[in-house]
């Protein structure tokens, strides 16, 4: 079956990227700049290429897009969405939060997700219908349903200096209401902490479709709620998402509906 295939081929290739990951880590980047505070490292492109270069070989007819730029064409409805390196501000500095993020889409839905993180040797896997996983120990979202019980994570874009919608209003709303909020860096790790329990919401802006891949679908097969800001359904091309134990969700967007 496709699936299989797809499997077997997104687990080397997350291996093979995580090794570059580690290895790079002994190394000090090369550091280069596609924005402001938008940094891009030897390393991200790198784990890309190595990670488009074993789709291509062993899937030629999937599509990919990667984060880096990297794009192959298909025509078998089956589209990839690789971040080869989530995470590269802590990367950059050393700080051991990040991961590899591959999401899989069949004529535009999500079918499979995995999410690596190579420092701890946690494999993320979710199929769609068959559940997600920890190193192959099934997952389930949290039970709390109040928000003063809540550990909920967050992520700012890289204009948070300059730019008005910067996601520091409703950080402020959820750190009075919350038990606390964190920031890690990595937003597809994020997701799959609320996937795990770890996290009982998570919300953020401007992201991009290869951020949330993977940890989207993570969170909906261990039984929680993705959405857009308002409420709706949430689509990969809407940059904007909320992600939680389901329980939480309803307070969650209203918070995000107050007045600032």
């Amino acid at each position: 079956m496709e699936i299989d295939a797809i499997r077997e081929v997104a687990l080397r290739a997350a291996k093979e990227a995580g090794a570059i990951l580690r290895q790079g880590l002994e190394q000090r980047p090369t550091i280069e700049f596609k924005g402001v505070k938008n940094l891009v490292t030897n390393i991200d492109r790198r784990s890309e290429e190595a990670i488009a270069d074993l789709v291509r070989r062993k899937l030629p007819h999937h599509g990919v897009v990667c984060e880096e730029g990297t794009r192959l064409d298909g025509n078998s409805g089956y589209r990839w969405l690789v971040d080869p390196l989530d995470g590269t501000t802590n990367y950059a500095h050393g700080y051991p939060c990040f991961s590899v993020s591959i999401g899989v889409e069949k004529d535009g839905e999500l079918v499979f997700g995995l999410v690596y993180d190579p420092n701890l040797e946690e494999l993320f896997i979710a199929e769609r219908g068959g559940g997600a996983f920890l190193n192959g120990k099934r997952l389930q979202v949290s039970a709390i349903g109040t928000m003063p019980d809540a550990l909920l994570a967050t992520g700012f874009p890289n204009d948070v200096a300059g730019a008005t919608q910067n996601n520091l209003d409703y950080f402020v709303r959820f750190m009075k209401r919350a038990q606390g909020v964190r920031r890690p860096g990595s937003a597809a790790l994020d997701l799959c902490y609320v996937a795990a329990g770890r996290f009982d919401g998570f919300w953020e802006l401007k992201l991009y479709p290869w951020d949330m891949a993977a940890g989207s679908l993570m969170v909906s097969e261990a039984g929680g709620r993705v959405t857009d800001l308002r409420g709706g359904p949430h689509h990969l091309s809407n940059p904007q998402i909320v992600a939680s134990n389901g329980l939480l969700h309803d307070e969650m967007l209203r918070v995000l509906a107050m007045e600032s």
